[in-house]
């Protein structure tokens, strides 16, 4: 996209202090005395549907009680064992569709136990320490090349560290951290922390990081796997799908993850231009991260369009109503039909669809929406296969992440059977770790 040429797209629709007000953190840290309290209310249950409920499988009762007996240190590492991105988890997971959606207090009284902010509180404690709960095995000679330095990437290394094994990460971006790093709302992890965790976690040692390095450009799955013991890919979805509509190509039309990442990746938010009129086409938590966004750098129009109605939305009711509140407005049943303008754009006609018998279908009446930016957010797509077998448009895998190619796992975002979730992402690497271990050592 380029802005310059943009009519109405301007940096520094708000001043510094604004700014940084905006994108403060979304929810402001425990401190010890309220961590004290909000434990208090768990009810410590035997057969916790809470535990159930999460991806990574952490024994939320225990380090809840932990947290209450004053031994916070003691709760991060039961939290660590099972997710050792528990930190960046508890700043993003959607725990109101997980943990907290399935807690007794929630189902009782329709207000959960904040297990989310609990295991900040927990968590943070530790790693303000600049302490590393871990200490490496004996060596076992193995190396193994992990693929991608996103949550599933970074799970995998740390676990087959642990383990005694060498790694490898290599990863096409200058920073590690995937979407971590380049792909959430700045309001979800400030100060730095997806970077700060990455440091914490590979203190480990054992790790070696090599950026700038992509599958398919500079490096090949056969050569991988001549030079390594065992080949993990997490290289996620970096293709991002067209609109396929008529004027998707004008200046100002551009893809949320995109935005997504300059943002995360601006020294100054000021300089960062935005338009009057925001429209965001997808129905994802990308689709809101953008949306508010937009809303907080001083746009003074943002639309969400989804084609289907509001219990379709993958992102969140949370997440729906978080971009309400911020006076992003949402429409539903409308897909893009063309982007208007000369050179940039400056309208987008949406088409009201309907749903007969299970098929979307346009119904023919329009609606036309003021815009200087749209941003695509319908999905991402994998870049490359590595000449591996598919389930649909992501790299097949059984039991454990185990490809079709031996010696091979993939596991996060490119593989299929996920759900796009950082929490589900971990937990692929994780166990992709222990199977790559268990072979490893037969």
């Amino acid at each position: 996209m380029n802005s310059a040429f943009t009519p109405g797209v301007v940096p520094a629709r708000l001043n510094a202090e604004e700014l940084a007000q905006n994108f403060d953190d979304l929810h402001a840290p425990l401190r010890a005395h309220e961590a004290a309290v909000a434990a208090d209310r768990c009810y410590f249950c035997h057969d916790a549907p809470c535990v159930t409920a999460c991806p990574t499988d952490i024994d939320i009762p225990l380090f809840i009680r932990q947290i209450s007996t004053g031994t916070p240190e003691a709760a991060a590492k039961t939290i660590f064992d099972m997710n050792i991105l528990g930190g960046m988890c508890a700043r993003v997971c959607p725990t109101e569709d997980l943990c907290e959606q399935a807690c007794v207090r929630e189902m009782a009284e329709g207000k959960p136990v904040e297990i989310g902010r609990l295991q900040r509180f927990a968590t943070d404690t530790l790693m303000d320490r600049n302490s590393h709960p871990y200490a490496r095995a004996k060596a076992t000679g193995k190396r193994v090349a992990v693929v991608g330095a996103g949550p599933a990437g970074l799970a995998n290394a740390h676990r087959l560290a642990m383990l005694g094994h060498e790694v490898v990460i290599y990863d096409a971006r200058p920073k590690a951290g995937g979407l971590n790093e380049y792909g959430i709302a700045a309001y979800k992890s400030t100060d730095d922390f997806a970077a700060r965790e990455v440091d914490w976690l590979m203190s480990i040692g054992g790790i070696t990081l090599e950026t700038g390095q992509a599958l398919g450009d500079g490096l090949s799955l056969d050569g991988l796997a001549d030079e390594f013991d065992a080949v993990f890919l997490a290289v996620g979805l970096g293709g991002v799908n067209a609109l396929g509509i008529t004027g998707d190509d004008k200046d100002g039309v551009a893809d949320a993850v995109s935005f997504i990442a300059d943002l995360r990746q601006a020294s100054d938010l000021a300089k960062l231009p935005v338009g009057r009129n925001v429209v965001v086409i997808g129905g994802g938590m990308t689709a809101v991260d953008a949306a508010v966004q937009s809303k907080l750098l001083g746009a003074d129009n943002v639309t969400i369009a989804y084609r289907r109605g509001r219990d379709a939305m993958s992102a969140s009711r949370y997440e729906q109503d978080l971009a309400a509140s911020h006076g992003v407005k949402l429409l539903f049943n409308v897909q893009p039909k063309v982007v208007h303008g000369n050179g940039a754009v400056a309208e987008i006609e949406l088409e009201y669809t309907a749903t007969d018998k299970g098929k979307l279908t346009g119904t023919g009446e329009v609606i036309r929406l003021p815009a200087d930016q749209v941003y695509r957010a319908i999905g991402q797509t994998l870049v490359t296969d590595a000449g591996l077998k598919l389930d649909g448009r992501k790299i097949a895998v059984t039991g454990a992440g185990r490809t079709s190619r031996a010696g091979v796992w993939a596991g996060g975002d490119c593989a299929a059977g996920g759900d796009d979730l950082t929490v589900t992402a971990v937990a692929q690497g994780r166990d992709a770790a222990m199977d790559i271990h268990d072979v490893l050592m037969r």
